[in-house]
């Protein structure tokens, strides 16, 4: 059996597909390991965990704010002695205030440079492979973000920086006026504003998009419908229905709504939050190449209309 196990895991090691975020030197698993899902127990987070990377998954994701620092901790605990294996991105921006009572938005030179210290020491490492602003506005000193972001680069603490946003005033902003090698941004088949106006514009600049949200809370995955975005809740059973008519044998809705995402040639990674080795399976396979589901694919392109963005364009 333990050997049935490898064969296994080698299969998907070599199946895996892997990208490159952007113009960067950064070579990430289409599956990412979104760490904000991590809770619970932190040995079951662990083997949920390597047993991730064991599959091929190589980039995990989390932010300052999450759990108040906690879950940097967590996952520099969980990846010790894995460092030369993973990709680690963080997110920066958001200022617990000192009373615990909720979050200020402090995109500032200084706050970053200061930010980022602390996530070096709680990740245990020294380097943040992809450091990301988590948010933005157009009243932002976005040139003194910028120099922040390329300053930490020039020191070695961050190889690259991106930015995490839906707005599309703020990522043409930054594509036009920044070094960014990545966008991460909320896109599935019930959220397919981006495709109006960012994914094209990101293709062409040579900036990879990590997406999020890819099963929509779960209401592409088997969760009970209910309005989400514009949607009716009849709108979003229809298109849970299509996306499970749509799996293959073996396979569930997750898998499937995961490859959608995937397959838009602009997304490099979708960054999953991952639970259970249930929700593990499910993204895996969602990685592994599969052409025979190109017409199931495109067929789900038909379901609903595409919403756009009404603010902040």
């Amino acid at each position: 059996m333990s050997h049935m196990i490898e064969m296994t895991r080698h299969l998907f090691l070599f199946l895996m597909r892997y990208r490159t975020l952007g113009n960067s030197t950064l070579l990430i698993s289409s599956i990412g390991f979104g760490c904000m899902s991590l809770g619970g127990e932190e040995t079951d987070n662990t083997r949920l965990a390597h047993r991730a990377l064991e599959l091929g998954i190589n980039f995990f994701d989390t932010a300052d704010i999450y759990e108040k620092g906690l879950n940097e901790e967590q996952v520099g605990r969980i990846l010790k002695g894995k460092r030369e294996q993973v990709v680690i991105a963080s997110k920066v921006g958001n200022q617990w205030r000192s009373d615990g009572s909720g979050l200020d938005w402090n995109p500032g030179k200084e706050h970053i440079l200061r930010s980022v210290e602390g996530s070096l020491t709680r990740l245990r490492t020294d380097r943040i492979d992809l450091y990301q602003l988590h948010g933005g506005t157009l009243e932002d000193p976005i040139d003194e973000t910028i120099e922040a972001f390329e300053l930490l680069q020039q020191q070695g603490k961050i190889r690259y920086y991106g930015i995490s946003s839906i707005r599309p005033d703020i990522i043409r902003e930054y594509a036009r006026r920044s070094g960014i090698v990545s966008v991460m941004m909320q896109y599935s088949l019930l959220d397919r504003r981006p495709e109006e106006s960012c994914l094209e514009l990101l293709q062409k600049a040579g900036i990879g998009v990590l997406a999020r949200g890819t099963v929509a809370k779960g209401l592409l995955a088997g969760k009970a419908a209910a309005p989400y975005l514009g949607y009716t809740e009849a709108e979003v059973r229809k298109a849970a229905e299509a996306v499970k008519q749509a799996a293959p044998v073996g396979g569930g809705p997750a898998e499937v709504a995961i490859r959608y995402v995937l397959h838009h040639p602009a997304v490099a990674s979708a960054v999953v939050g991952l639970r259970t080795t249930e929700q593990l399976g499910d993204a895996i396979k969602a990685a592994v190449p599969g052409g025979s589901m190109e017409r199931e694919l495109h067929m789900l392109d038909a379901i609903l209309p595409p919403g756009r963005y009404e603010m902040h364009r």
